[in-house]
């Protein structure tokens, strides 16, 4: 049977009723109807009531699911559909299509269609594929995330290569089953032709299946993420199938697993820069490794990376020496790390030395062996993978990969008793080698916008590596954007998601946003208390990598940093830095530097960075005089530079690091003023660091004001985060506010040691006073010298010509985010104690180095009750559907009426309106459903009745649609889950999850006070004779309007924090309207005119409290 639109979306738009769709399928008698963002199946008779009220708008071959994207506090909903699709071929009786043309149907009357339509251009692309059943009822189609081998092993869809399945979740909320209404889609190429071999007709395919797990385009996705998915990771599998046999073998390719990027500018010389320090990416690269090994079995790495340290190619070199250091020092050196500078080795697009490659893989080749088997018997298993990488895993890549195909290949059909005639073989070669060229195109049009660049025509290969240039620049960051809404929805970009991400596995994100909201809130229930000592320096050192002086020998680095409690007490006033102190060692160092090369114009337009790797690098050796330090990362714009390093210990538990800078000099034109910021999340604490260098001169305040507000408006990291979205940020740098003093009358306060009568002139200081920088920040007590503008390697303030007044230019202020605002007023949320603020004598720069040691409070997860506390918020939120079932056991009076008459319906309705807002009624057989806004509503329903109800001399009992949601919520969970099977496992050796991904199944737990079990729905009788038809219809609930704005909540009084309560600042809401955050669903509107169905007149009640205060802080232990 061929394929058809069998697919037709009705459409009522008719203002004031809710907007409604209907979805039908010409082989079922049921539909789909999506109303008021609910989700219903209808049965034949309801479909048939309520028809006629709709308009077809389309006809399409399937669908894809339901988009959803965050607007402010609710989803906004798209159905997708598939309107155009194109013919790949046959395997067996599944067709495979390309899809060509989407249709995206808003699920609610206004259409915005910017935020989609970079979504459809992606769908529509050619890139993504699906396949679809033509042979005897009952059957399923081919499953395109499956291999041949791993088909042998499961049915399940690998969800690595499942890329909508997000679209499915909303359905999958609401009972829908998705196997049977959606299709499933694949993203990479898939190449089938037919070889005919004497009378039998063989099908020969090459597919290639691209992860999703780290999905992105070329330059703003590369490396590895913390987890260990590596950008374009692809899966090519190179299969025969021939009457009831299939052969098939496997290759990988993906980005080097280590943290990296590449920002693309111009034609052929992109830098390549190592965003993270050695120690900081090898458990990602351990992860990564261990992954692929339980995947695929045994692994050979085919690293195809340039070697030569000079040239345009020296950061590909650097990359490949980091990467095979890695590979060395780990636990997986038994790997076989295969160097091969495709460039050097195949110069001119000559490919004969291919053959010295063929050598050294020549016996993993013999001991991976292949995939071969018939419809009942395997002869023989692939074994192990064959990785392969070069820079984008695009071209280089593409031609090795078709030469080890070919390869692979003889044997293949040596396998299947194909090589009786040399023209048999010759025609498979011909017909693969074509299909390797179209698949290594297709791959590169996904990743980097343009076909493979093959060496074939140096004019054509020039023209696509110019078209990858105008990509990469002007269109990938709206591709990028496009790949994220798809594959993260609802998840994506929003401040709750963003909290919620620091806090949950991201198998949870896409959870309604009442259940984040929940989860976070109650965040202190599962997370504990874990003190961290973090340290802030800020050193303008005067263009240049004065490390130490030659004059003033004595004077070190580690003065600063490591000993600044202890040094030159003449100058430094002690805060209380007592011997108890001094035991505990620094976490996490941020040390941030100014002018760290000159600021001429050369070095403005474009900055060195030899300087920032020679400080990072005897950084990490004063800083681990001690105890070892290891660097995380640095940021460096120009002159500004910044460095975070932490102890090695530490290193695991951080994720998410991520780096921007900012240009304010000259409008924002140049780099000479500016900032360089660095954000990282610590076990379950979202960290950000700024070093910023503002506009100097003693009047211009202004100015400086304006370089804050611009850096904290224009710094952004990936996913939207903003600096005010962390909950503890910290500044340094020259911020160059003077004092607004004579200056000898300066310097004589400064001799007397009288600094708070200087202070009270501080530009700072009075500009935050005045609100307009720095508003809730908070710095320590200043009980030292100013620290500007001093001769070099001297003790006198400025004698020059100009002779600057002294000031405090070189500043740490920092602030935390109230994480609880319900804590307001109780002192369980302290921004941090301050346990040393001062400034150290380092001679070899107009500026004296500052540093501040603060004491903060982090939190870390117990997975265990996490997980807990995620299915007691699941539970107390009710189902998903929030559909009530309302069963009368009585038979109406007269057969051609139904017991649920208009007037029992209204009187119904107004009675249920109490627990919450209906937004739809159906009746079914003899039931009447009522679907609420909020499942709450169906929980205090059955709360308050105790399933059951006595109207008008009828007794009904109420029953949940779905009583059993929170197994529903964990079969959903799944979906959002890893859940690969093992290519090979060996005979003693059982499949198993290396990933730590809990088991669905859990042992029930007992239900809290306060809420009522689920009923169980009473079985129906047997319909007498005398029964009357059961009513069938829906009554689309009219549309509530918004509700007034609340008036704001009463003002709470500061907490009680020691001398630093400004430092704490309350949660900024989701991208919602100000006012108080809502406990539950909105109320219903007032009640309806006569003749209209009622709505509510009150909200569900709130979910039942249950935390608890936090624990104390416990005691820091000696180091």
């Amino acid at each position: 049977m061929a394929m058809y639109k069998g697919f037709r979306v009705f459409e009522k738009s008719k203002p004031p009723s809710p907007h409604s769709v209907l979805l039908e399928h010409r082989g079922k008698e049921d539909t789909i109807l999506f109303e008021s963002q609910a989700v219903a199946v209808l049965s034949a008779q309801e479909t048939e009531a309520v028809k006629k009220q709709y308009t077809k708008i389309l006809d399409a071959y399937g669908c894809l699911g339901v988009l959803q994207l965050n607007a402010g506090e609710t989803s906004v909903l798209y159905l997708v559909m598939i309107t155009g699709c194109f013919s790949i071929g046959k395997v067996g009786d599944s067709e495979i299509f390309r899809i060509t043309q989407t249709q995206f149907v808003p699920l609610h009357f206004s259409q915005n269609e910017d935020r989609i339509s970079e979504v459809r251009k992606l769908l529509n692309s050619g890139t993504f594929y699906f396949s679809w059943y033509s042979g005897a009822p009952g059957g399923t189609p081919l499953d395109l995330t499956l291999c041949a081998q791993r088909r042998n092993k499961t049915s399940t869809t690998d969800h690595r290569f499942f890329w909508n399945r997000m679209l499915h979740v909303h359905l999958v909320r609401f009972g829908v089953d998705c196997s049977s209404w959606l299709v499933r889609a694949m993203c990479g190429s898939v190449e089938i032709r037919t070889v005919y071999v004497g009378h039998r007709k063989a099908l020969a395919s090459v597919i290639s299946r691209l992860s999703c797990e780290r999905a992105g385009t070329r330059f703003n996705v590369r490396g590895t993420n913390d987890e260990g998915h590596v950008a374009n990771f692809v899966e090519t599998e190179q299969v025969i199938f021939l009457d009831n046999e299939v052969t098939s073998y496997l290759q990988t390719r993906g980005s080097v697993p280590l943290f990296w990027e590449q920002p693309g500018v111009q034609v052929g010389s992109h830098k390549v820069r190592i965003s993270r320090g050695y120690e900081a990416s090898k458990s990602a690269f351990n992860r990564h490794m261990d992954t692929i090994k339980e995947r695929y079995g045994k692994q050979v790495i085919l690293n195809l990376l340039g070697t030569s340290l000079i040239g345009n190619k020296e950061g590909e070199a650097t990359l490949s020496q980091e990467f095979q250091k890695h590979h060395k020092e780990s636990s997986h050196s038994d790997i076989s790390h295969i160097v091969f500078d495709y460039h050097q080795e195949c110069r001119g697009g000559s490919s004969a030395n291919l053959q010295k490659l063929k050598a050294k893989l020549e016996q993993q080749l013999l001991d991976f062996s292949f995939y071969h088997a018939s419809c009942t018997t395997n002869f023989s298993l692939q074994k192990g993978t064959i990785r392969t990488n070069c820079l984008d895993c695009l071209d280089r890549t593409n031609c090795v990969q078709t030469f080890l195909g070919l390869e692979i290949l003889a044997k293949q059909l040596i396998a299947m008793q194909l090589v009786d005639k040399k023209q048999t073989i010759s025609r498979f070669e011909e017909v693969f080698k074509q299909m390797w060229i179209n698949n290594g195109n297709e791959i590169s049009k996904i990743y980097a916008g343009t076909g493979a660049i093959q060496g074939g025509s140096k004019l054509m290969d020039g023209a696509r590596s110019a078209a990858r240039t105008i990509q990469n620049n002007l269109l990938d960051n709206s591709k990028q954007e496009a790949i994220d809404i798809l594959l993260l929805g609802s998840t994506l970009s929003t401040e709750l998601a963003d909290r919620a991400r620091t806090l949950l596995p991201y198998n949870t994100l896409h959870a309604p946003n009442h259940v984040l909201r929940e989860m976070c809130r109650r965040h202190m229930e599962y997370t504990e208390p874990l003190p961290v000592r973090v340290a802030v320096g800020t050193y303008n050192v005067n263009g240049g990598k004065h490390f130490r002086s030659v004059v003033f020998k004595e004077i070190q680095l580690s003065d600063w940093l490591l000993d600044p409690h202890t040094k030159n007490k003449g100058s430094l006033v002690d805060t209380g830095y007592t011997d108890e102190h001094k035991s505990i060692p620094v976490d996490i160092y941020a040390i941030g530097f100014e002018e760290i090369v000159d600021l001429n114009a050369a070095n403005i337009m474009n900055s060195s960075t030899e300087n920032a790797k020679a400080w990072a690098i005897e950084l990490q050796k004063v800083l681990s005089r001690d105890r070892p330090y290891v660097l995380l990362t640095y940021q460096q714009l120009v002159g500004v530079c910044v460095y975070v390093y932490v102890r090695p210990e530490h290193v695991p538990f951080i994720k998410d690091v991520a780096v921007d800078s900012v240009k304010t000099g000259m409008g924002g034109h140049t780099g000479n003023k500016g900032a360089a910021a660095i954000r990282l999340v610590f076990h379950a604490t979202s960290i950000a660091f700024v070093c910023a260098h503002f506009a100097a001169g003693q009047s211009q305040v202004t100015e400086r004001n304006a370089d804050y507000n611009e850096i904290t408006r224009k710094i952004a990291f990936p996913m939207s985060r903003s600096l005010n979205s962390h909950e503890y940020l910290f500044w340094c740098g020259d911020f160059n506010y003077r004092i607004d003093m004579d200056k000898e009358e300066i310097k004589e306060l400064v001799r007397q040691g009288d600094f708070e009568t200087i202070l009270q002139q501080d530009q700072l200081k009075k500009q935050q006073a005045e609100g307009n920088v720095f508003k809730m920040f908070i710095e320590g007590d200043i009980t030292f010298p100013p620290t500007y503008k001093y001769d070099l390697f001297s003790d006198d303030y400025d004698t020059s010509e100009k002779c600057r007044a002294p000031a405090w230019t070189d500043r740490v202020l920092w602030k935390r985010r109230n994480q609880s605002p319900e804590l307001n007023g109780t002192g369980q949320e302290s921004p941090g104690k301050l346990v040393f603020y001062g400034r150290a004598e380092l001679k070899q720069s107009d500026h004296r180095p500052v540093i501040a040691i603060i004491d903060i409070e982090t939190r870390t997860i117990r997975e265990d009750k996490r997980e807990q506390v995620f299915y007691e918020v699941i539970a107390d939120m009710g189902p998903p559907d929030a559909t009530l079932i309302v069963h009368c056991e009585e038979t109406a009076q007269n057969e051609d009426s139904s017991l649920f008459d208009d007037n029992l319906v209204m009187v119904l309705l107004e009675d249920f309106a109490q627990f919450g807002e209906t937004i739809l009624v159906r009746f079914v057989a003899d039931t009447m459903w009522i679907t609420f806004r909020d499942g709450q509503a169906v929980l205090e329903a059955m709360k308050k009745t105790n399933g059951l109800l006595k109207f008008q001399d009828h007794d009904f009992t109420l029953s949940l649609k779905t009583p059993n949601w929170v197994e529903q919520a964990k079969e959903e969970i799944g979906l959002c889950s890893s859940n690969t099977v093992p290519l090979y496992s060996s005979p003693n050796q059982s499949d198993y999850n290396c990933l730590g991904i809990p088991e669905v199944p859990r042992p029930p737990r007992p239900l809290p006070p306060g809420r009522p079990p689920p009923p169980t729905a009473k079985p129906t009788p047997p319909p007498s004779p005398r029964r009357a038809m059961p009513k069938a219809g829906v009554i689309s609930m009219p549309i509530k309007s918004p509700p007034p704005p609340s008036s704001a909540p009463p003002t709470l009084p500061p907490p009680d924090l020691p001398a630093q309560d400004e430092g704490v600042y309350e949660e900024i809401g989701d991208d919602s309207p100000g006012g108080p955050e809502p406990q539950g669903p909105p109320p219903p509107p007032p009640r309806a005119e006569a003749g209209s169905p009622p709505t509510g007149t009150r909200g569900p009640p709130p979910v039942p409290a249950r935390s608890a205060p936090p624990p104390p802080l416990p005691a820091r232990p000696r180091q």
